[in-house]
Parts: C-alpha cells; structure tokens; sequence
C-alpha cells in the first residue's frame, strides 16, 4: 500500500496491542489512524467508507480465534483480508502511582488476557476479582482517569505510559511464546502474489448431504495443498449448522489454488472468499526473496529452452 494519506481504523482506544503491531506497519502507520471502540466498529467503519482499512486481532496462540473478528468478516461484512501481521504479547500489571501489589482487590482487563495471566492471578492475586473491559488499553485508560484504589489493570506497556500508570509486575503472561495474529481488511482488494501468500475461506456444508466435509478436504488434498488452520463455527442459521473457516498456503492467481476454489464452489453448499494476502511469521520476507529468484531462474531457464527451438 503506497498511499501515506490512507485513513486506518484499529481495535482501540490508543495504547492497544492492536496499535502497537499496526505501528510495526510503516505505510499504514503513516496514514491517519482512527480508534473505534469495538472491532464490529472497525469492521463497520470500512464497510460505510469512514476508514479506507480496518486492523484488528485475529487470533491468540493461546486463546485460540478472536470470534468477534472472525464471525464480523464470516458474517456480517463483505471485506477483504489483505494482509496479516504477527506480534509477540508481553502483558504487564499496572495501578496508579502508589499502589503495591499486596493491596490490589480488583485486575480489570480484556478477557483474553485475563485469561492468559491465570497462573500470575492464582499465585500473586488470589483473592484479586477478574473485570472485563473492552480492550486491555481500555482496562489502562479508565484506571488512568477514575484511579480506584484498590484496583489494577493487565495491559501493553505503551498503554501504562500513555494513561499515567506505573508497573506493577512485567510479563506476567503464562506462556512466554505467546502471540497475536492481526489481519488488515479492505473493500474489494486483492493483493499481488509475492511466492509466500495465505489464502482464506469459508465453507458451508450441505448438511443433508453425508461426506460432505470428507469431499471439501479432499480438494485440497488431491491437489496437495497445505492447509494451515481448518476451524468449524456455528453459522447462526439452526442449532447443529456450522461452516468450516480454511487458511491455506497459496494465492488466488495460483492456477492449483484458483481450481481447488472453483470445483470447491461448484461442491460445496457456499464459499465465501475471505482473501489472498501476504504470508507473515518468522522467515516470511526470506521466503518471498527466495521464490522470486526461483521464479526468475525458472523464465531464464524456459526463455533459453525456447531460444534452441528450430522455426
């Protein structure tokens, strides 16, 4: 994305994980960021034209899919996955100036990380009551303004500096590995193949029709297509019908995965393309560098082929 003037939605308020893996993103940080107060919001705000592109979290390798972004992308909005990026989590504890540990009654944060902290409460803040806020930033942000004494927040330590808290104890987080994959989404766009893309879409199964899932799973493997997440939800239309939400490796303009798609439409009871984007994780830039010099080695070595054909 070239255009620095871009207006950029993001989970917030200010001071979220969201924003922070946003501001890893230099052409979109360079644009006009907005704050919405919920991901529906941001998805919302994309779909009405307030923002040209929305960012928010996607899934935890703790917690599993954020299904209000999921769900919001599967259900509720027509919009692209244009891009993903990965950030490694690191929660902090954080109270008002003054507080000690020892005195904390009340750990106010976003449930996820409430939940990634569990053995940090148990052993640390046993009698500590958990509150759900918004966001982990919002947990910091009204702490910051209201100052409750008693009560503590769990959030990124760009938001302890941005609300005036101090903290209270670092990586608290139960898994050190932890990460959060975040998606940027657009109107109707599809970014160019780069050698290292993920592709993401929704099946809905035939449910009078027995094998169904067996017959989706088997285009990809008769193609020999990896498939990095496969997960089922409930699609809101009757008690026992769920959908399948597929990553795969691959882009749309690959001639196996644009067929693997059309014989899926053709099967399958409906297919929602979530989009093809830009692969991210560890190595992803290695990986994109080594397979355009492959692809250029490979039009070298046709284009000399073809210059020994006798005309």
């Amino acid at each position: 994305m070239d255009n620095p003037l871009v207006k950029v939605g993001f989970f917030g308020p200010a001071g979220t994980f969201t924003e922070e893996a946003l501001l890893t993103q230099h052409d979109l940080a360079a644009g006009e960021l907005v704050a919405f107060p919920s991901i529906g919001e941001v998805l919302q705000g994309v779909v009405d034209g307030a923002v040209d592109v929305g960012f928010v979290p996607i899934e935890n390798a703790i917690e599993g899919t954020v299904n209000a972004t999921l769900d919001g992308l599967v259900f509720d909005v027509e919009l692209r996955i244009i891009r993903e990026v990965v950030l490694d989590i690191h929660l902090h504890l954080m109270a008002p100036s003054g507080t000690s540990i020892e005195q904390v009654t009340t750990v106010v944060s976003y449930p996820h990380a409430l939940a990634q902290c569990r053995r940090f409460m148990a052993e640390h803040l046993p009698g500590a009551e958990p509150v759900a806020a918004n966001s982990t930033a919002d947990a910091a942000r009204q702490l910051g303004a209201r100052r409750v004494p008693g009560t503590a927040a769990i959030a990124p330590r760009l938001a302890a500096e941005l609300y005036g808290l101090e903290l209270l104890a670092e990586g608290i987080e139960d898994h050190p590995d932890n990460q959060t994959r975040f998606v940027a989404v657009a109107k109707g766009r599809i970014p160019a193949p780069t050698g290292h893309d993920r592709t993401s879409i929704v099946c809905f199964q035939d449910a009078d029709r027995p094998g169904s899932l067996y017959g989706i799973l088997g285009q990809f493997a008769a193609r020999n297509i990896n498939l990095t997440k496969l997960e089922s939800r409930p699609t809101k239309r009757g008690l026992g019908q769920y959908c399948f939400v597929i990553d795969l490796d691959g882009h749309l303009d690959d001639e196996v995965i644009a067929d693997c798609l059309a014989e899926l439409h053709v099967g399958a009871a409906e297919v929602k393309f979530l989009g093809s984007y830009p692969a991210a994780g560890a190595g992803a830039a290695a990986t994109r560098e080594l397979a355009g010099e492959r692809r250029s080695a490979a039009h070298a070595w046709i284009d000399a082929l073809a210059n020994e054909v006798e005309h």
